[in-house]
């Protein structure tokens, strides 16, 4: 049978056209459609009630942002074969294939030994097999192998094709304005010097608007408070069941899960695919579900406080917290819920969180005057683009409510 051409209505660019054969059976193939069932932002969807899209709508879209640019760099003279456009859209199609249940949020926690980058990589290799070595462009490509290094900067770079989509999906379904991004001006604006993408002149003030807005998602966004508490209930949720899982005290009657929570030797990669794919945030929710209840009371309370939204409080600041206040938080919160040292981890628990908008150090944004490329930290007469590029750390107490409320 000879696949047709579809056409997807995305609720951000309109109708995006979905070629048939390789990326049309790829998309259609179980691996990726288990993104339908992966939030694309984890937790936020409890700040943001709209922000329920998924990791398939996104990595559709940055499929058709790249396709777009594809378009704009061959009209500006650059070679792109067939094939090296359809590898480089598997590419950007695959990227985030390795994103287990509710995104980042549980990326440490499932199979802590690897990123999800690496887990893409995994399936992509495997797809490769599945298909025969068809793939083989993609991954030289994924993993910057391939002779035209800025077909992987489409990809992965400072001005790439995955955060043009997120910005400005993640601000439509959270109703957050100021990451709205031009991506569409932006893309008409590269080019290509010595191999690497650049921003004709023209372009400047878009990307000037890109960073602000990456920038300011990140602290509206991505790491607002209630956000952060989120995902923290819910890797201690999971850090509680792989306890109980290794004592012999709990199994989830999910074997694709115990498998990661069992203290197991993770070196077979077939198994790892396996269990992996069939992982996704309904499998975590009805957990929390069948454990609201559960005879470990703190696996119980951290199962309510997730489904029910009744979380401990958590206080930022730009200064480290003083350890006193620290020792204070904790022999406070032992004593009101008669807790030991080791169960004293689930409910009082420090860190930081920390976000920079741009780095000119692995690779920059340059903008192209004439023959002439200056970085856009230099050619910016608008913004202080070093505050941009400044790694801001902030760090974070989180206690029970009582016990907070009375400092």
């Amino acid at each position: 049978m000879i696949n047709k051409k579809k056409i997807i209505n995305d609720p951000v660019y309109g109708f995006i056209n979905i070629p048939g054969g390789l990326i049309f059976d790829l998309i259609e193939h179980p691996y990726f459609q288990r993104l339908r069932r992966i939030k694309q932002l984890g937790m936020t969807y409890l700040v943001y009630p709209g922000a329920v899209h998924s990791r398939f709508q996104h990595t559709i879209g940055a499929m058709h942002l790249i396709n777009m640019a594809i378009e704009v760099i061959r009209g500006k003279g650059h070679e792109i074969t067939e094939e090296e456009a359809e590898a480089a859209q598997i590419a950007i199609l695959l990227h985030d294939i390795g994103h287990g249940p509710f995104s980042h949020a549980l990326e440490s926690c499932i199979i802590p030994s690897l990123p999800h980058e690496q887990l893409s990589l995994m399936f992509m290799q495997q797809l490769n097999s599945e298909f025969n070595g068809k793939l083989d462009l993609a991954i030289k490509i994924f993993k910057n192998q391939y002779h035209k290094k800025f077909l992987h900067q489409l990809i992965s770079g400072q001005l790439d094709m995955d955060r043009l989509d997120y910005l400005r999906r993640d601000s439509f379904f959270t109703g957050v304005t100021e990451g709205v991004v031009g991506s569409e001006r932006i893309i008409k604006m590269l080019q290509v010097v010595d191999d690497n993408l650049v921003v004709e002149a023209k372009g400047i003030y878009s990307v000037e608007k890109f960073l602000v807005a990456r920038r300011l998602m990140y602290w509206q966004v991505y790491l607002h408070k209630t956000v952060v508490v989120a995902e923290l209930l819910l890797v201690k949720a999971l850090e509680r069941m792989k306890y109980l899982h290794q004592n012999n005290i709990f199994v989830t009657n999910n074997p694709n899960l115990d498998y990661f929570l069992a203290d197991n030797q993770l070196n077979n990669t077939t198994e790892i695919i396996r269990n992996f794919n069939m992982l996704d945030d309904y499998d975590i929710i009805y957990l929390l579900k069948q454990n609201i209840n559960s005879q470990d009371i703190i696996l119980s309370k951290l199962a309510g406080s997730i489904l029910n939204r009744k979380f401990p409080k958590i206080i930022i600041n730009k200064e480290k917290p003083d350890e006193n206040l620290i020792l204070e938080i904790k022999k406070k919160t032992k004593k009101e819920y008669q807790l030991n040292d080791e169960d004293l981890q689930y409910f009082v628990y420090t860190g930081e969180i920390s976000n920079n908008a741009y780095s000119n150090i692995d690779e920059q944004i340059n903008i192209l005057y004439g023959d002439k490329l200056i970085d856009i930290a230099e050619a910016s007469d608008m913004l202080n683009l070093s505050v941009l590029s400044k790694v801001v750390k902030k760090y974070y107490v989180c206690a029970p409510k009582k016990i907070i409320n009375q400092k």
